[in-house]
């Protein structure tokens, strides 16, 4: 089936919304609320740093137990020994790139970020999204951030495939999937020196598939507080090289 999927991508993506659609309401797993991670992180005596994010539930973090887990506040921590971190959140669970392009981006405009983070593509990779929309919109979002904001960083997009939650017939497609939406985001960064992206294949990810109960939230699609601690990590090097970057050419 699988390779019938690949030799036919019309019909592929419509298995896969099939499946998805199954998945997404499975009874024995619970709904996980979004969350707002948005707060102020660090001495106040300490340069301001304003922190806004865009994004889906990879920001909001379902399911995180306690917040300060999330991803976005470990990176507001991680720079609060040499900022006041204002973090600001503008992500909405559930966005395709399409959707932050319409309704993030303004609002993370007019709020004057010092640094902009992007972490989408999950739910474009999972739904039917074209590769080429998504790659259009995606560089839209990073042009128009890169002509307003000093620091511009953007998360890659991981191996779905290792999703629990997926039916094992399309984890394989998801991740070819998922791979080439990945590639899609690191052509656009490749357009635009001076932003950065983080890396999300390899054996650094293989806690999501060795410990999946601990790497997952409770409904086995979402990452859990130790799936957050991964995606933080990866994301320290870009702020940390972002920062590198401005300091060195103040």
């Amino acid at each position: 089936m699988i390779w019938r999927m690949f030799s036919r991508p019309v019909a592929g993506l419509g298995v896969l919304v099939a499946q998805l659609l199954r998945a997404a309401h499975r009874e024995d797993l619970p709904s996980l609320q979004n969350q707002d991670p948005s707060g102020w992180f660090g001495d106040p005596s300490l340069p301001p740093l304003r922190l806004v994010v865009l994004g889906d539930s990879s920001v909001t973090a379902p399911g995180v137990e306690p917040l300060d887990d999330a991803f976005v506040r470990r990176l507001a921590r991680h720079l609060s020994d040499r900022h006041y971190v204002e973090l600001v959140s503008v992500a909405v669970g559930g966005a395709k790139v399409s959707d932050v392009l319409r309704d993030q981006l303004g609002p993370a405009l007019a709020l004057e970020p010092d640094l902009a983070i992007v972490s989408a593509g999950a739910n474009d990779a999972l739904r039917a999204t074209p590769v080429a929309r998504f790659e259009n919109d995606f560089a839209t979002i990073v042009s128009r951030l890169v002509e307003n904001v000093p620091m511009v960083g953007v998360s890659g997009l991981g191996d779905l495939g290792m999703v629990p939650r997926l039916p094992t017939p399309i984890r394989a497609y998801v991740s070819v999937r998922a791979r080439s939406f990945n590639n899609a985001i690191r052509r656009v960064v490749a357009d635009h020196p001076g932003v950065y992206k983080t890396r999300t294949w390899g054996d650094f990810w293989t806690p999501f598939v060795t410990m999946p109960d601990e790497a997952f939230a409770a409904d086995m699609f979402h990452a859990s507080g130790i799936g957050h601690s991964l995606f933080a990590a990866s994301m320290f090097p870009v702020v940390d090289a972002l920062l590198a970057e401005r300091d060195g050419g103040s």
